[in-house]
């Protein structure tokens, strides 16, 4: 069975040092504060949207496909925040999109 999402990392052959040192000192300041800012309130909407896709689901027996591109994107723009964040085998800054 195909599962329509996936997590997956990939290991670096090096890290920054340095980036490690900004990003324990000062990743609250430049990753949580623009990021948090607009997750929050992507956040917001997805809670909408799960409400609605819960609705459909109901009455129709199926996800309707923008609604879980809307959320699998809010979920893929917090797992690269959080992997970024939280110093897990990753030196990129996360985008601010929830594209693949």
């Amino acid at each position: 069975m195909e599962y329509p999402t996936r997590v997956s990392f990939d290991y670096p052959e090096k890290l920054s040092r340095l980036m490690l040192l900004i990003k324990t000192f000062f990743g609250f300041f430049y990753v949580w504060i623009p990021h948090g800012i607009i997750l929050g309130l992507y956040g917001f909407c997805v809670f909408f949207a799960v409400f609605f896709a819960w609705w459909a689901i109901l009455i129709t027996g199926k996800y309707p496909k923008p609604l879980f591109d809307f959320v699998a994107g809010y979920a893929r723009w917090t797992v690269r925040v959080y992997s970024y964040w939280g110093l897990f085998f990753n030196d990129k800054y996360p985008p601010f999109s929830g594209k693949e």
